[in-house]
């Protein structure tokens, strides 16, 4: 559903537009009158971006690298640019790269994963906050998970659950700038192949059967045993956005069927 100018004069980034859930609240964000920043580090975004551009959206495009802190600065730089403010950030970059017990990551790999999945979040609230607080305030939503319980992706969980830790703390910091800050934790989530995969390597047999535990698990834990939507996410996303959810910060919502987390 579709709310008519929900964000007018909003001005709002949305990190890893190019696919998934970020490219489903971008596109909606816009349609609700949002003019919109659509940040991910793959040439995808451009065709996302042109699209919403031909339907009349008022948008731009800007590839950078979330996992680091000059990356995040170039959205900011971008964006103030372009459109003078920011009034909205929705960090959604991260997700899963392996899926396998605990014991068979290297390091190498549990690094990948926190800086996939921690670093995007925390550089893009120290980001936009100096932008946010001279404003007069803001909106930041961090795209979380209910895997912080979950098997076979301990460092994700790790990653996400500083992500939920950063909603927290910096919620009782920013209140009084009048910037809420609010997680949303998915659970799992039926999505069309990503054009570009975490993990662009094929999966071993082992690697399939710690894939399908997950799977498994998160159906399991689900009170209604079954996967939501993409516009599940976004539904709950930009509600949390808006300024009908004014009265909520610091908290964490689980957006997976009755999965906690």
């Amino acid at each position: 559903m579709i709310f008519q100018d929900r964000f007018k004069n909003k001005i709002a980034i949305v990190t890893g537009a190019a696919q998934g859930i970020g490219k489903g609240v971008a596109k909606r964000i816009a349609k609700e009158g949002a003019k919109t920043v659509l940040v991910d580090r793959s040439d995808v975004v451009l065709e996302v971006t042109e699209d919403l551009k031909k339907e009349g959206y008022d948008v731009i495009a800007v590839q950078a690298d979330l996992e680091t802190f000059e990356g995040f600065e170039k959205v900011v730089n971008s964006t103030i640019e372009t459109f003078g403010k920011i009034d909205i950030l929705i960090n959604n970059v991260g997700g899963t790269i392996w899926a396998k017990p605990f014991q068979h990551y290297t390091e190498e790999e549990i690094l990948k994963e926190v800086n996939r999945s921690l670093f995007p979040t925390l550089w893009g609230c120290r980001s936009v906050l100096p932008s946010m607080i001279a404003n007069g305030g803001g909106v930041i939503i961090n795209v979380s998970s209910v895997a912080t319980r979950s098997v076979n992706r301990v460092p994700y969980a790790a990653a996400k659950g500083g992500v939920n830790a950063i909603t927290a703390s910096l919620a009782f910091e920013q209140a009084a700038n009048n910037i809420r800050i609010i997680g949303v934790a998915p659970g799992g989530t039926e999505a069309p192949q990503r054009i570009i995969p975490r993990n662009e390597n094929p999966q071993t047999e082992d690697e399939k059967l710690w894939h399908q535990e997950i799977i498994d698990q998160t159906k399991e834990s689900s009170l209604q045993k079954k996967y939501g939507t993409i516009e599940d996410q976004v539904s709950t996303i930009l509600f949390a956005a808006s300024d009908e959810a004014q009265y909520i910060t610091g908290v964490t919502i689980p957006v997976a069927g009755g999965d906690l987390g």
